[in-house]
């Protein structure tokens, strides 16, 4: 039986990780560790410095052991596979993300840097990622066919498997598009505004993102705005 390690960004009381959890306890022993709170574009950090916290939590999915953890999502996967669970895992599973991991969001991605420790421990890793409005028609009704075709299929040192999920109607989904490389296009044209003055002549800023389309033919973002399910190895050695 497979060992299915599970984590997330997004945290352990997610909706999306509950749903990843129900399906995965199809596929082997289910074991989770997320974080305890939102760690959403922590990339791949891990703790070097200070210490971990790990407690018991309940998921409330029968014969799956679940944990809270204090930090990353890569320091989930470290603790959980080195330390928490008593063997090392087959397969981690990173997500059901709220948001796409696609294009140059990957590399802020903490969904994307759990599954690259995994991937650097040496484990079969898998990140999924759906869209913000809600809309799971799409994912529940294909993530087992995508899980049956790529959980066992391996992949070479520090590549992972990339599943993204269109957020329209299942009615609107045009299938699934497979060898979709990481678009150079990006979701958002960020700047800063100041949203507050401080002493000393100090600026509070905040984040002010434009969303844009930008794409190419064969990348994963062109899939997802096409309405497809985008699947795709990434590699990261750094």
């Amino acid at each position: 039986m497979r060992k299915i390690l599970i984590t997330n960004d997004d945290g352990i009381k997610s909706e999306g990780l509950l749903r990843l959890v129900n399906v995965a306890k199809d596929y082997g022993e289910v074991w989770v560790v997320a974080p305890d709170d939102q760690r959403s574009a922590c990339s791949h950090s891990i703790t070097v410095h200070g210490t971990i916290d790990i407690y018991p939590y309940d998921l409330g999915v029968d014969g799956v052991k679940a944990y809270s953890c204090s930090t990353t999502p890569g320091d989930c996967v470290r603790v959980g596979s080195l330390a928490v669970m008593p063997y090392k895992p087959d397969v981690v599973l990173s997500g059901i993300n709220l948001g796409f991991n696609a294009a140059t969001d990957v590399q802020y991605s903490g969904t994307c840097g759990a599954a690259f420790e995994a991937a650097f421990q040496g484990y079969q890793a898998i990140a999924i990622s759906e869209g913000f409005k809600g809309i799971h028609e799409v994912t529940d009704f294909y993530i087992r066919e995508i899980l049956d075709e790529i959980i066992d299929k391996r992949l070479g040192f520090g590549q992972i498997w990339n599943v993204n999920f269109p957020d329209c109607p299942l009615s609107e989904c045009k299938g699934i598009l497979r060898d979709r490389v990481v678009s150079e296009g990006k979701f958002f044209d960020d700047t800063y505004k100041v949203v507050e003055e401080l002493e000393s002549e100090g600026k509070r800023y905040k984040i002010n993102g434009r969303e844009v389309k930008e794409f190419e033919e064969g990348s994963d973002l062109k899939a997802l705005f096409d309405k497809y399910v985008s699947v795709g190895i990434v590699r990261n050695v750094g």
